[in-house]
């Protein structure tokens, strides 16, 4: 299957301003890229990229006072199939963890642990550790929050979110992570593209999505406490503790957006996009 994924940000500032972005797709998904990432500004500014911490692609510029615009896009192979499932996969103990997976079990900005730590342990401790248990907690968070575009608040924490149960995609993804990380399951938050293919149409602009990877008998496996379905076509940009990690816009000085599309269709040979497999 082939996917055209890109954005299109806009922004205006009163002054030169200097941006860190992460919208690439992660480097792990390069091999797929069937030509090379278009990647331009309108003005015409130098990119310099780099990797951060966690191996996400960072693009370092500086946006010139007044309107400007960032866009990327790129079509690549996708295998087409859904998340792996594991039902049999087992909880590691702590000490049983490899050393780089340690520090997604500590509390960050989004995801306070400390704070909902007995209330997790109230309400999962008592469910049989395994890939069951992580399930039975995205079930409950997703369950838990009612999603509105219209409430999305960049300040919300996890523990704010399951007071107030109302969020977008980042907030079912924080709160799973407060609760899995509570009880000593490793688990990381995502930011990508994710197509609407086989499921039916949101009816709302698109947007990047947030979901979460959980360490589960040695390995990540994804889980989307926002859809709580197995889903075709995601395309990784950035992993990290929470949002604050993987910002698609990280502004040192004040800005106004102005205008924010994103796309993630299959398309043909050609490059056109199929009828009845396009993304939201």
């Amino acid at each position: 299957m082939r996917l055209r994924v890109g954005h299109e940000i806009t922004i205006s500032a009163d002054r030169d301003t200097p941006l860190v972005c992460l919208v690439a797709p992660h480097v792990s998904r390069q091999g797929d890229f069937l030509g090379p990432e278009l990647v331009e500004t309108d003005p015409q500014v130098p990119i310099h990229s780099y990797f951060d911490l966690y191996g996400n692609i960072c693009r370092r510029l500086i946006a010139p006072a007044g309107r400007f615009t960032l866009r990327g896009d790129v079509t690549l192979l996708d295998d087409g199939q859904v998340d792996e499932v594991d039902e049999a996969a087992p909880e590691w103990p702590v000490e049983a963890l490899p050393d780089d997976v340690l520090t997604f079990l500590t509390g960050s900005r989004y995801v306070e642990t400390d704070l909902i730590s007995q209330e997790a342990w109230d309400l999962f401790g008592g469910v049989a550790p395994g890939w069951g248990r992580v399930q039975h907690i995205v079930d409950y968070a997703n369950a838990r929050l009612t999603f509105d575009y219209q409430q999305a608040s960049a300040t919300r924490t996890a523990t704010e979110a399951n007071a107030g149960r109302v969020g977008v995609c980042r907030d079912f993804a924080h709160l799973a992570l407060a609760f899995l990380r509570a009880l000593n399951i490793p688990a990381r938050y995502v930011n990508g593209y994710l197509g609407d293919i086989g499921v039916p149409d949101p009816g709302h602009p698109m947007d990047f999505s947030a979901w979460i990877e959980v360490y589960l008998g040695g390995k990540w496996y994804t889980f989307d406490p926002r859809n709580n379905a197995a889903r075709i076509g995601r395309v990784v940009v950035a992993r990290g503790h929470d949002a604050a990690d993987v910002p698609l816009l990280n502004s040192f000085g004040a800005h106004r957006l102005e205008k924010f599309t994103v796309w993630c269709d299959a398309v043909d040979e050609q490059g056109q996009k199929i009828d009845g497999m396009a993304f939201a």
